[in-house]
């Protein structure tokens, strides 16, 4: 049986800029098929046991303008196949799906094969570059209009369609996909009656936290673009309204805060924060020690959570078992902080305790208060943490059981990056140390380190990360 099959929207590439309506079509998607620039962070939303296939693996050359050769019959074949199988099929694009995106040869293709589809669109990558870097793409001083245009056209036509001379009394021009032909483009502006000193900005990364943003003149632009060594993806403003970036660049002009954990971001606080999680939460492979507690559960006086992922992965175990949270009536339950307790409230449970001061160190505190001897306390933990909570527990005479409910582990392909460009890192957990350690060494002399709880800190001294 046919399914309808969904192209979405991704947006330029920051993951939470997808729309309401992308977003919920993947959580319920089957198979989700997903251009390369897709940040994998968007996709860890799609459902569980979801087919994610990318399109970079049926390409046949590489990513980029002249390289862009994407087999679009495979990618269209694939859609089709799926959703001929009765697959739920999301298809992720970057940016909005109607600007330069190969849209009409996939819907070609879903029209002569009789499925049904539907469009969500997304945020696309000019609005998001011109936003980031602080530039109005349209002004009423500067520019009444704006205009869209390739940088990379078709190469089997024969003459371009591109119409410079009209394009030179644009107020805004946008190229997409256009920093290996920028050299030719400037040319083609100018001969056509540009002014040289016409405002160009070069985005490269739009909205990630790899960003950097290349401002300067049609005239030097091209020098600026190649002793930078700028490269794709990218996006060119050209226009007047460049020049309204050097007093709008709320992302130059803010702290720039560099986060290393897995909290929600927050908003309406001082500084530009950008998320970057170095850990990343996976199940276990074996569960079987798991679920065996879990299933004499009541024998417990106490469950201690240090981590919402704690309670997120027992309430997973315990539906995989055959109970729910019924079977916690009598115990009692504490939370490291508000995030773990916020995760309870989410399974309708209600902490007993929880600290004011949000760490192992204030949990241990306000335990101290209870009489612990011979209570039994259960403590789902990650895989690497240490034992300090544990030990803590035994010298106030508990008996705990401690057992694995999820791993925690160095994510897949952290991007290069400069971090003297950062005021503020901050990491959250000893293992964000860590694995900061592992990829980028150390921290740049005027970048200021943060950290959450004493335990971070003796990692970030035993980890020398000081540069």
């Amino acid at each position: 049986m046919k399914n309808k099959v969904y192209l979405v929207g991704a947006g330029p590439g920051k993951p939470d800029l997808i729309t309401v309506r992308g977003l919920n079509i993947l959580k319920e998607a089957d198979v989700v098929i997903y251009d390369y620039l897709v940040d994998e962070r968007l996709l860890e939303q799609a459902r569980e046991g979801a087919e994610l296939i990318c399109c970079d693996k049926l390409a046949k050359k590489g990513r980029f303008s002249d390289g862009f050769l994407i087999h679009q019959e495979k990618i269209s074949d694939l859609v089709i196949k799926k959703a001929k199988e009765g697959k739920k099929v999301a298809r992720l694009k970057n940016g909005d799906i109607s600007i330069f995106s190969r849209l009409s040869q996939e819907l070609d293709a879903l029209v002569r094969n009789k499925i049904d589809f539907e469009l969500v669109p997304g945020v696309t990558a000019a609005s998001a570059a011109a936003s980031f870097a602080g530039i109005p793409l349209t002004d009423r001083r500067f520019a009444s209009t704006c205009v869209f245009v390739t940088g990379h056209e078709d190469p089997k036509k024969e003459v371009s369609s591109i119409d410079w001379k009209a394009l030179s009394k644009v107020g805004t021009v946008v190229f997409y996909m256009a920093v290996e032909n920028l050299s030719e483009i400037v040319k083609e502006l100018i001969k056509a009656g540009k002014p040289k000193n016409t405002g160009c900005a070069i985005v490269q990364n739009a909205t990630l936290t790899t960003q950097r943003v290349l401002s300067g003149t049609l005239e030097d632009i091209g020098k600026r673009a190649k002793r930078e060594r700028i490269k794709p993806p990218v996006i060119i403003i050209v226009g007047d309204v460049v020049k309204l970036g050097k007093r709008f660049s709320w992302l130059r002009k803010n702290k720039k805060i560099l986060f290393t954990g897995l909290s929600r971001e927050r908003f309406f606080i001082k500084g530009a924060f950008f998320y970057l999680p170095l850990i990343k939460i996976e199940p276990m492979d074996d569960y079987r020690e798991f679920d065996n507690y879990l299933k004499n559960i009541s024998d417990y006086d106490w469950i201690i959570f240090a981590s919402r992922y704690g309670v997120e992965y027992l309430f997973k175990r315990l539906g995989t078992v055959g109970l729910d949270s019924r079977v916690l009536n009598g115990i009692r339950v504490a939370a490291v902080g508000n995030s773990t307790q916020h995760r309870l409230s989410d399974f309708g449970i209600k902490a007993d305790l929880v600290p004011k001061n949000e760490s192992s160190k204030g949990l241990i505190g306000e335990l101290k208060k209870i009489d612990l001897k011979k209570k039994k306390i259960f403590l789902p933990r990650s895989d690497i943490s240490d034992k300090g909570l544990e030990n803590e527990l035994i010298k106030l005479g508990a008996k705990v059981t401690r057992s694995f409910a999820y791993r925690n582990v160095v994510p897949d392909n952290l991007p290069d990056l400069e971090l003297k460009d950062f005021d503020e890192i901050i990491f959250s957990s000893p293992s964000t140390v860590r694995n900061f350690k592992k990829r980028y060494k150390k921290v740049p002399k005027k970048v200021r380190i943060r950290y959450i709880g004493d335990v971070t800190l003796q990692e970030i001294k035993r980890c020398k990360l000081r540069g």
